[in-house]
């Protein structure tokens, strides 16, 4: 059975509708949502604009959407606060490490993940960048590793299994970025001390929707650094006066929700917790690879083709494709809405 095809000029991946042109390869960027999710949205913003919006209806959104984003990752949605962005959460950690701490990361890591713990430095904070390959034998003498599962600048596949036995040699602490893994990478990660991820890339989701999952014996040395009424113990009598009162599980770390983003979350990510996300992996690294073979370059087993030439994103951008510029090259992410229609646009705009 195909998992996407084209019905009617609409694309039908996974039975969901998306109105999505051919060649779009930039979901590494910015995920286009099933047509029914900006529908979702769109009946949102409605109800604002004619004032019978009301927050609790929010509200169930952004439970609902938590508790998909903890399926999607392999965690207790218990453990899962929500915030609008990798550096926003990223940032509760880095102020929450002890003086001194001894980071671990990867050269060309993306700076969301990297930056709240270098602009740590007055207390002690150093961060130290490795090769990709270096990670795993590097992590003894560290007291923190921070990388994403997946590179948002080539698609590099990080060592899970390799990282999680050295970092339980070493007794470091593991924070993992899932933005450009979660929804199409299978993930079961309640092993790391800390996961984070935003949700509009690879889960279709608007911009201003992210989380964070830490585990039990993480949360206890965290600081609620941006503690307000949503992250309270019960945000509808929490909204004047002291004392301060928050929930002893991850939601004490919730930001306010952007509420748009969450409903347009809600509406997606059930249906990608859903999938079999093994089928998904294979469809999206399968027409990855099958653009890498063609192009004479091994198998990477990543939904992430990187292009080490610039001089290919203008003969991209004349035949079609859309795609993004990244460390020097070209980034092209197969998402579970592309085809081997798109494959055959990238091949045709670089063939001599």
């Amino acid at each position: 059975m195909r998992t996407c095809r084209r019905v009617d000029g609409v694309r039908r991946a996974f039975e969901q509708l998306f109105d999505i042109s051919p060649g779009y390869l930039n979901t590494a960027s910015l995920g286009v949502p099933p047509v029914e999710v900006a529908e979702a949205v769109g009946a949102a913003v409605e109800q604002w604009r004619t004032g019978t919006a009301r927050w609790d209806w929010f509200d169930t959104g952004v439970r609902t959407a938590r508790e998909s984003w903890a399926r999607l990752v392999g965690v207790d949605a218990d453990d899962v606060a929500v915030g609008a962005s990798v550096s926003q959460l990223t940032g509760l950690v880095a102020a929450s490490v002890p003086d001194g701490t001894r980071v671990l990361t990867v050269r060309r890591e993306f700076t969301s993940v990297t930056f709240p713990f270098a602009a740590q430095e007055n207390r002690g904070l150093t961060v130290t960048e490795v090769g990709d390959r270096d990670l795993v034998s590097t992590v003894d003498g560290h007291d923190l590793v921070v990388v994403s599962v997946v590179q948002s600048a080539d698609g590099a596949v990080a060592d899970l299994d390799g990282l999680r036995a050295a970092a339980a040699d070493a007794g470091a602490r593991v924070l993992l970025d899932v933005t450009q893994a979660a929804g199409w990478l299978p993930l079961r990660l309640g092993w790391a001390d800390w996961v984070v991820g935003s949700g509009y890339k690879w889960l279709l989701s608007p911009r201003g929707a992210a989380w964070l999952a830490t585990r039990p014996d993480a949360l206890d040395r965290m600081v609620p650094h941006n503690a307000n009424w949503y992250a309270s113990h019960d945000p509808t009598t929490s909204m004047y006066g002291l004392p301060l009162r928050l929930p002893a599980r991850a939601r004490r770390l919730d930001a306010s929700p952007v509420w748009f983003s969450q409903v347009g979350a809600a509406a997606v990510l059930p249906w990608l917790a859903g999938l079999d996300m093994e089928a998904v992996r294979r469809h999206c690294v399968g027409l990855a690879d099958a653009v890498r073979t063609r192009l004479g370059m091994a198998p990477a087993g990543s939904a992430i083709v990187f292009l080490d030439t610039a001089s290919a994103a203008d003969r991209l951008r004349a035949a079609g494709v859309t795609a993004s510029a990244r460390a020097g090259g070209v980034r092209l992410a197969f998402h579970l809405y592309n085809t081997l229609e798109d494959v055959d646009m990238v091949l045709a705009a670089l063939r001599d």
